[in-house]
């Protein structure tokens, strides 16, 4: 007996809601954590021989005359230290107050990137989503513009892009609350994450998509609904267990990997399986739900 996912699909769209508007609300609220790479700024990675209150640390270089936008631990029994940019001198003399008061101190990184610079990445980091999305919707037209009227290919390239936009605005959201308790910051290795998890959803949406347009063809289910209904069951195994490979993956990346990759694997981790939960549960009841549309219409 087929699971009629295609019939309980505002039962997913609800779902979905619920676990992108708290993220929503969150960025409406407090927005992204910016890291250096977007605000510009010096990030100091400062390793110590003891464990030190990271309160004390930001006060010791504040006392310098710098200022300390946030200090945080990492896993690595390091800590991160972002101040406004920081020209030698300063280094030098943050880097001395911290001796005098902790002992021995390891500069593990330093890194300094000016505002210009941060909001340039940050503008093309924009443009380079909005085009990845645009790019997609065409490719997908292109590519199933020999699907059977009355379906549309431009609807199977929307409704692609839709479910990509859900796994997005999920790990933005995710994010904002984690910047906001938890001090998680943006850099620019969260934009390639999520170029990434894009990239995979509209794979996973490709394979769903595709084996409908061949039971378009074959004339498999009485009406459109049932054909998506069973294109999704055909595919859904292959979906999962192509998903679990890459999230056990993950997993081992994110209990074994360094500190400076975890919130990288955190964000692919959640993308990768919001991914195959939206194309299975989103993009294809999407497309039913905008053929019984036209079709009401046309009625």
């Amino acid at each position: 007996m087929l699971w009629d996912v295609v019939g309980k699909k505002f039962w997913y769209f609800a779902f979905s809601g619920i676990i992108i508007i708290p993220g929503l609300v969150a960025l409406a609220l407090w927005g992204l954590n910016l890291g250096v790479d977007f605000t510009g700024g010096t990030l100091l990675e400062l390793a110590f021989e003891k464990q030190i209150d990271k309160n004390v640390l930001a006060a010791t270089i504040k006392e310098k005359g710098i200022e300390v936008a946030s200090v945080t631990p990492t896993a690595a029994n390091t800590y991160l230290v972002r101040t406004k940019p920081l020209d030698d001198a300063s280094k030098r003399s943050a880097l001395e107050a911290v001796q005098n008061k902790f002992g021995a101190v390891a500069p593990v990184s330093i890194e300094t990137i000016g505002p210009t610079i941060g909001a340039e990445l940050l503008r093309k980091a924009v443009m380079a989503i909005i085009i990845a999305s645009m790019m997609i919707v065409l490719y997908i037209a292109f590519a199933f513009r020999s699907v059977p009227k009355p379906a549309s290919s431009w609807r199977f390239g929307i409704c692609a892009v839709i479910a990509l936009l859900h796994d997005a605005f999920l790990i933005i959201g995710i994010f904002a609350i984690l910047g906001h308790f938890l001090g998680v910051q943006v850099d620019i290795l969260f934009v390639t994450a999520l170029l990434t998890i894009i990239g995979f959803s509209v794979h996973d949406t490709i394979v769903v998509f595709d084996r409908i347009r061949e039971n378009l063809h074959k004339g498999v289910g009485a009406t459109f609904a049932d054909t998506v209904n069973h294109s999704i069951m055909q595919t859904l195994g292959r979906s999962i267990t192509t998903s679990l490979t890459v999230v056990l993956v993950l997993l081992a990346v994110l209990l074994f990997g360094g500190a400076s990759i975890r919130w990288f694997t955190v964000a692919l981790l959640v993308g990768i399986v919001s991914g195959t939960y939206s194309s299975i549960f989103n993009a294809s009841p999407l497309l039913v739900l905008w053929q019984e549309w036209g079709d009401r219409r046309k009625r």
